[in-house]
């Protein structure tokens, strides 16, 4: 998330993905059944406002709004959505115009025109929420809006890739009239113009949608009605699935759920396993005495035991990971094993001692309850042994829900803590830009200018993205010099659905967001 050049791959969960359960999520079908599919997942908004969100929320947003740009079924790269068609006017690659589709409305009936695209665009710089999106318009210079249809888009760099921004659920098109120029929206209605209108919702529990009979767009509703359904874990959501209180699980299964979903003799579920680009990894705040120490940082990169993490917690659902740059994308590197090698308690006694440091370091290290999976807790309660059983850490446990400890992270709150990352796009820049810079997405400092003010720029003006391989590679290895950013594991992604219901691989778009339209019951077998 953020600016960047990125020339978008269709990512392996999507092109690779194998049934190894039940039934087949291709089979032919309409929309025909009893009732709204009803989706599980563990990953509920944090806000329905897209000015605020640079989370999973963009889940749901990218069901209910519509962006000028998005991503049918099979695209490798952004196509007109709520526009009619979009290019760069010059050869620099820095003016970029839109033309919208005629007679756009949102699902109210007001209209949707250039002056509410601009609107949308402009707010989220102006609120600058923390934690929002407004990073991601870093190339931007200002937004005009020519008559009712016309937009365009003045950049402050080339950036070959802008459209790919514009792609993104946090580029929503929202209605002027519901939304405030300058201050987030509290409530939780929402008429947006995507392919779905939020019918209700209740916080942390359930969003109803119902087609949206006004939208205008390349999606091709197979389904009249979604209703999706958060849980706090994924034992309550897989129970629910087993007994048919829902249809389909999204995000969220836990290892021993998905070892479960893949034994023999559970023919009326299915289950999709294939590779995703989902990391996990530990961030250190240098506000911090001990988290601002190089050599304490590097202690804990040589003490980590990845493997024992994907194993022993994840059950092997997970893949060790080495590079903030997840395995499949171009540009991909194994740098904190090849300076590192194996998990070495001596190796990481001689670092802090060539550092004078010759005590027990203290670090408290914190995670979110109920963000990035079941296993979350049991993996930071597997880092606190790993750490103490080398005698050179004393490690404290510290947890919030998501909502106060995004807030938490964002005041500089936390010595070391676990962050998530989900795709924007499938790109190596991706997994580097967001998390370094004055105003990243961690809400830790991290200037690293050799990345910010050279690397970075150089890789976004080239849209060939296998020419910027040597940039990525120098920018990984910047990360592993200072090691702030520590990467654990690489997820998998994993769907799993009652027997009846079609379309599970074509509902996930190149950042794995599932679009539900692309769900429907199976008419015949």
């Amino acid at each position: 998330m953020f600016n960047r050049n990125r020339f978008l791959r269709r990512v392996a969960a999507i092109a690779s993905m194998s049934l190894v359960a039940g039934c087949g999520l291709l089979s032919d079908g309409d929309g025909g059944g009893k009732g709204p599919i009803v989706v599980g997942t563990t990953s509920a908004p944090s806000t329905l406002d897209p000015a605020g969100a640079y989370d999973g929320s963009w889940e749901l947003y990218r069901n209910i709004f519509q962006t000028l740009l998005a991503y049918p079924n099979g695209a490798t790269t952004p196509q007109p959505d709520a526009a009619q068609s979009c290019s760069f006017t010059d050869s620099a690659s820095r003016t970029y115009r839109c033309t919208l589709r005629s007679g756009l409305k949102f699902a109210d009936g007001d209209t949707l025109n250039a002056q509410a695209v601009k609107h949308s665009i402009d707010r989220i710089r102006r609120i600058d929420a923390p934690g929002g999106p407004a990073g991601l318009l870093g190339s931007l210079d200002r937004v005009q809006a020519l008559g009712d249809r016309e937009v365009v888009f003045h950049l402050n760099q080339p950036d070959a890739t802008f459209p790919f921004v514009l792609a993104t659920p946090a580029m929503s098109i929202v209605d002027p009239d519901d939304y405030p120029a300058d201050s987030l929206r509290k409530d939780d209605k929402v008429y947006g113009s995507g392919p779905y209108e939020l019918k209700s919702y209740e916080e942390d529990k359930e969003a109803v949608l119902v087609g949206n009979k006004n939208y205008q767009g390349f999606a091709q509703r197979q389904n009249d009605a979604v209703t999706i359904r958060y849980f706090q874990d994924s034992a309550g959501m897989v129970k629910a699935l087993r007994a048919k209180q829902i249809d389909v699980t999204y995000r969220g299964l836990a290892a021993d759920d998905i070892l479960a979903l893949q034994q023999r003799g559970t023919t009326d579920l299915q289950l999709v396993d294939g590779t995703g680009t989902d990391i996990s990894y530990l961030v250190f705040n240098p506000k911090d005495p001990w988290a601002k120490e190089p050599a304490v940082r590097k202690a804990v990169a040589q003490i980590v035991d990845r493997g024992a993490i994907a194993h022993k917690v994840y059950k092997d659902t997970v893949d060790p990971l080495y590079s903030m740059v997840p395995k499949g994308l171009t540009g991909h590197t194994t740098d904190f094993f090849d300076d590192y090698g194996d998990p070495s308690v001596p190796k990481a006694r001689k670092i802090l001692g060539d550092a004078g440091i010759h005590q027990r370091v203290p670090l408290t290290l914190w995670y979110t309850t109920d963000r990035y999976g079941s296993e979350t807790a049991l993996m930071f309660q597997e880092l606190k042994r790993q750490l103490e059983a080398s005698g050179l850490f004393t490690i404290t446990l510290q947890s919030r829900p998501w909502k106060t400890y995004v807030v938490g992270y964002q005041k500089g709150e936390y010595p070391v803590f676990g962050r998530g990352w989900f795709p924007d796009f499938p790109d190596a820049d991706d997994f580097i830009a967001p998390f370094v810079g004055e105003h990243n997405a961690l809400g830790t400092p991290y200037p690293a200018k050799e990345i910010t003010g050279k690397l970075l720029p150089h890789s976004r003006a080239e849209s060939d993205r296998a020419k910027t391989v040597k940039d990525m590679e120098d920018a990984q290895q910047i990360l592993v010099n200072d090691a702030r950013l520590i990467p654990l594991w690489q997820g998998r992604q994993f769907i799993a659905a009652n027997e009846d219901i079609s379309g599970g691989e074509q509902a996930l778009d190149p950042s794995t967001i599932m679009t539900m339209w692309a769900l429907h019951r199976k008419t015949s077998w």
